[in-house]
């Protein structure tokens, strides 16, 4: 997909599943369970084993309307590799320039990782699709609020301590999407191969940020 279409699916869902799976079977099996519950944006992060291969198999094997990208991506040489695999976006936990800039020669969406206002600004002015706030655990909702004031064009997701609880509040406080982990891809479902189980959370999901 083109960027500003990629934009498009993560802006409308409102999620990214950022998955850490060593198991590639199992991994190919959640992301198929939590695909039919509405979560079609997939982040695979570069602390997952072997991820450029993962990477690389799932953009191949991928659902129409499904989205692979890479996570914990932290400069442009990592960015080109992933890119060049087949990740349709890339984040990180940093804001890195060369890295924003590596995105944007290839069209690919970006989100840069900040947590303060200064790091946040100059994130979205390098070229940010959106600003990935973490660690959003240490600030809670109510800062996505209180950022939105003075920094109303800035795009905002929060990373970190992101749950089915309180992913609906981020929102209703100004982000415009949440990239949420465990507290989706749970791990007990997961080793008992309890994918229905997957699919109700991550429609549960979806539906509360509708």
């Amino acid at each position: 997909m083109r960027r500003d279409e990629v934009r498009d699916v993560i802006l409308t869902t409102k999620v990214i599943a950022v998955i850490r799976m060593s198991d590639a079977a199992k991994l190919s099996r959640a992301v198929e369970a939590i695909r039919k519950g509405g979560v079609r944006a997939i982040e695979i992060t570069m602390t997952t084993p072997s991820a450029l291969e993962i990477i690389a198999d799932m953009a191949r094997g991928k659902p129409s309307g499904t989205l692979i990208g890479a996570g914990t991506v932290l400069d442009a040489a990592t960015a080109e590799q992933v890119i060049r695999a087949g990740a349709e976006f890339v984040v990180s936990p940093i804001t890195n320039f060369d890295m924003i800039q590596a995105c944007r020669r290839n069209g690919t969406f970006v989100a840069p990782g900040a947590l303060s206002p200064t790091e946040i600004m100059a994130a979205w002015e390098k070229g940010a699709d959106v600003v990935k706030v973490f660690p959003a655990t240490s600030v809670g909702p109510k800062y996505f609020r209180d950022l939105k004031g003075p920094l109303p064009q800035v795009r905002l997701m929060p990373t970190g301590g992101v749950s089915l609880e309180n992913a609906r509040e981020f929102i209703r406080c100004g982000a415009c999407c949440v990239a949420i982990g465990t507290a989706l891809l749970d791990k007990t479902a997961i080793a008992a191969e309890d994918w229905g189980f997957l699919t109700e959370k991550a429609k549960a999901l979806v539906e509360s940020l509708r």
